[in-house]
């Protein structure tokens, strides 16, 4: 399993996560930087499977700004049965 991770040190704002998720998994198209996009990179533009690890997310600043991105990501974890997998790491 291909595993990705997001260090929450360098990412202060829900933009720069979808800047770096659509260069982490090599997105080429216009990635359209919003929660449907999202859900459509991870239930079929992405390679699967894959575990996302976010890490530091719990010592961000503002962690509350990532609710819905974090709910998206849960959601297609049980839609994708194990083939997408979000784990949360304090490092």
């Amino acid at each position: 399993m291909k595993t990705v991770s997001f260090d929450f040190n360098t990412i202060p704002n829900v933009a720069e996560f979808y800047r770096q998720f659509a260069l982490k998994f090599a997105i080429k198209i216009d990635f359209g930087a919003n929660l449907d996009a999202l859900w459509d990179a991870l239930t079929g533009m992405i390679g699967l499977p894959v575990q996302v690890t976010l890490l530091h997310l719990a010592e961000q600043d503002n962690a509350a700004q990532f609710t819905e991105v974090i709910a998206v990501m849960q959601q297609a974890e049980q839609e994708l049965n194990g083939a997408f997998r979000v784990i949360f790491a304090p490092k």
